[in-house]
């Protein structure tokens, strides 16, 4: 994912949702025989495109779309894997070190269109603030205009053509929507299905959990300065993740995913639990260094009990990951004694040291 410039620097409704997700995933793919007996027509971004049926070379940008393959089997179609510098333990943890490990990571950083265009994929996934962007031509419009098929991460769609504001669905629906999408253009579709259940499953669990009367406020916070943190909106995992472990985001207010928000206007929200993305660029000691000198943030009630929470990159942006997050940070709100004991145990650790 790409963070600002400055920031680098320095149970009913549970169920509706489910529903409605899942009408979208059952009528989104299907084999189009007007495209050819090779390829498979899916809807993304709320485009229907027609895609290689199987891909068989995918070049894959950013750790959380990596998890999003390895986890419906088709890590042996990644023909490159860029982004995931950093973050290649944390998917250790849950795929195993030997499908990591195999992993054709062809550089640290993210891509450029020469470094697509080399490893001649069928498909590239990736997402707007995660690989493709103007400023690198690295763009869906440009891989397809030279037969490459462009797959965009369903949590950074533009909410318009013209608008670099991210969002436009539930970031579970977002989750549910690929997983489906990528089984289907992989030809993993069965395999999507049984992970897209286990979520789902997972997060009935977590909606049945005891409710505190009055919901924590949680605040995730990826990186900052004295100025503004980059955080999460909406539209982002994180605001699925804070809400599915029993809390209210403070950014859901924000119509987007990752983006900056001031201090000042996070202060107003009071925080009870703050979280950080372990991400490389600013560590967590650094992370609280900022907010107990920060005069906006040193009296927030997170900040004054130290209440915090630490979880890898890949399992705060949108991935298969989200649900371990969504346990963990539960378990840490019971720990503190915010929301009531459930007996909900993470299923992997997801958490980072910072």
């Amino acid at each position: 994912m790409t963070r600002s410039p400055l920031i680098v620097a320095g149970a009913a409704a549970l169920t509706m949702a489910l529903t409605s997700c899942a009408h979208v995933t059952h009528t989104s793919s299907s084999i189009s025989s007007a495209s050819g007996p090779s390829t498979v027509t899916i809807t993304n971004c709320g485009a229907r495109r027609a895609f290689p049926s199987h891909a068989r070379r995918v070049f894959v940008n950013d750790s959380n779309m990596v998890a999003m393959m390895l986890s419906i089997g088709a890590g042996d179609q990644i023909v490159a894997a860029t982004g995931i510098k950093g973050q290649t333990d944390a998917l250790a943890k849950v795929y195993g070190h030997r499908a990591v490990s195999a992993l054709p990571d062809s550089d640290g950083s993210y891509p450029t269109l020469e470094q697509v265009l080399g490893a001649r994929p069928d498909v590239m996934l990736a997402g707007y603030g995660y690989g493709y962007g103007e400023s690198t031509h690295l763009t869906p419009e440009e891989l397809r205009a030279r037969g490459i098929s462009a797959y965009v991460l369903s949590e950074s769609c533009r909410a318009k053509s013209d608008d670099k504001a991210r969002g436009v669905m539930d970031p579970w629906t977002a989750l549910r929507s690929d997983l489906s999408n990528l089984g289907a253009v992989t030809g993993h579709t069965q395999e999507a299905r049984r992970v897209v259940k286990d979520i789902d499953t997972r997060r009935r669990a977590l909606a049945r959990a005891p409710q505190a009367s009055t919901k924590p406020t949680v605040l995730m916070v990826d990186s900052g300065d004295t100025g503004s943190v980059f955080t999460s909106g909406r539209y982002g995992g994180p605001e699925g993740i804070i809400k599915a472990a029993g809390a209210v985001s403070a950014t859901t207010d924000v119509a987007n995913t990752w983006t900056s928000i001031s201090w000042e206007k996070i202060a107003q929200t009071r925080p009870d639990v703050i979280v950080f993305d372990d991400y490389p660029g600013q560590t967590m000691a650094q992370k609280v260094a900022l907010l107990e000198a920060n005069p906006a943030t040193k009296n927030l009630p997170a900040v004054k009990n130290r209440r915090f929470v630490n979880i890898a990159y890949p399992a705060w942006t949108s991935s298969p990951l989200n649900v371990d997050a969504a346990e963990t940070l539960r378990q840490s709100l019971e720990e503190y004694r915010l929301v009531p004991a459930s007996g909900i145990k993470p299923r992997h650790d997801v958490t980072a040291r910072g």
